[in-house]
């Protein structure tokens, strides 16, 4: 009678995601209407992927810190810094002109995007060494960078909203290849470097194992550090991508509200795609359908005229039902009311 078998936890944020997209489809008009201009594609649906992208790379980066039974709080101040770092490097360091968008400086697109990246990885190492080699908890670990982090953003900027105006930089974040917005197209990347490195090594067990138990995994042969530094140094470039995301998309960097609170989407995402807070197993595919609730939800809300200080209360709510559906207590609820009814199937 398959009485252990249980719903996957996936089913629940699909059917969640499939709901807002039956609302959209019978009362929002042309919601999944696609057109084809210059080449590219344009629609609701094609904004949402746009859109969820910067959430989209650090989710997933986020799973695997989340799998191995820690958070990472600093991603939206290092996407504040990285994308600070791109701006000030646009400049060339001319602090001079900063504000001012009129003036084009070249600087070479490489340069652009490696330097706030190398940053974005050190300050994920920091965050690593901070909770494999000292020992703390990751939650005070990344809550300092968190702090400090965007603290330090805004020093950089000397506390200016920062514009700019660079066509090769542009495109990381307005652009479009093969007619799909590219910012996705690194989203696709970045999981597909996810999948890459645990699938085809034992990173992906080591994980796991570290998430399920860290002491019986240092017993046992695996360099538990090295696992734990990779997944923070991880977050952090996917953090710092995100930021240059960002910044490349409004043309400017504005370090103290760039990326707040994107860090309890992410790990929103994580939790509704079915990866466990307490770690020893993660769901990347699960934390895709979450990010585009997520973006699929907030693009209803605008598009269907809802007041601005609603939306989070929506978002709340709509996160919330999803997470009861899915908890442990809901799961037993269902399993016992299924062999209730197999029962009964028997005895007539």
């Amino acid at each position: 009678m398959n009485k252990g078998r249980q719903i996957p936890r996936i089913i629940w944020p699909l059917l969640a995601l499939a709901l807002i997209l039956f609302f959209n489809l019978i009362f929002t008009d042309a919601f999944f209407s696609i057109t084809i201009k210059d080449g590219h594609l344009f629609g609701s649906l094609i904004d949402i992927l746009r859109r969820s992208a910067p959430t989209l790379i650090m989710a997933v980066a986020m799973t695997y810190v989340i799998a191995t039974g820690g958070i990472d709080i600093s991603v939206g101040s290092v996407l504040a810094i990285s994308g600070s770092i791109a701006s000030l490097v646009v400049w060339g360091g001319n602090t001079e002109y900063l504000t001012s968008a009129d003036s084009t400086y070249y600087a070479p697109i490489l340069a652009i995007i490696l330097i706030p990246l190398v940053a974005s990885v050190l300050l994920g190492a920091f965050n690593g060494l901070m909770v494999s080699v000292v020992g703390l908890q990751p939650f005070i670990a990344t809550l300092i960078l968190m702090t400090a982090g965007r603290g330090l953003a805004q020093l950089l900027t000397g506390g200016k909203v920062l514009n700019f105006s660079h066509e090769g930089f542009e495109f990381v974040g307005r652009g479009y290849l093969f007619g799909i917005p590219f910012p996705f197209i690194l989203a696709l990347g970045v999981i597909l470097l996810g999948f890459a490195v645990t699938r085809f090594t034992p990173m992906g067990l080591y994980i796991q194992a570290v998430g399920g138990n860290r002491s019986a995994s240092n017993f046992s042969g695996i360099n538990t550090k090295i696992v734990l530094l990779f997944v923070y140094i991880f977050s952090g470039f996917a953090a710092g991508l995100s930021g240059l995301v960002m910044t490349s998309d409004i043309t400017g960097a504005d370090a103290g509200f760039m990326g707040l609170y994107m860090e309890l989407d992410a790990i929103l995402a994580v939790v509704i795609g079915g990866t466990p807070m307490e770690g020893g197993k993660y769901n990347v595919g699960g934390t895709v359908v979450g990010v585009f609730i997520i973006q699929t939800l907030t693009t209803t809300i605008l598009t269907k005229g809802i007041p601005t200080e609603y939306t989070l209360l929506v978002k709340a709510i709509v996160v919330v039902v999803v997470l009861i559906i899915q908890s442990n207590k809901m799961r037993e609820v269902m399993s016992m009311r299924r062999r209730a009814i197999q029962g009964k199937e028997v005895r007539a």
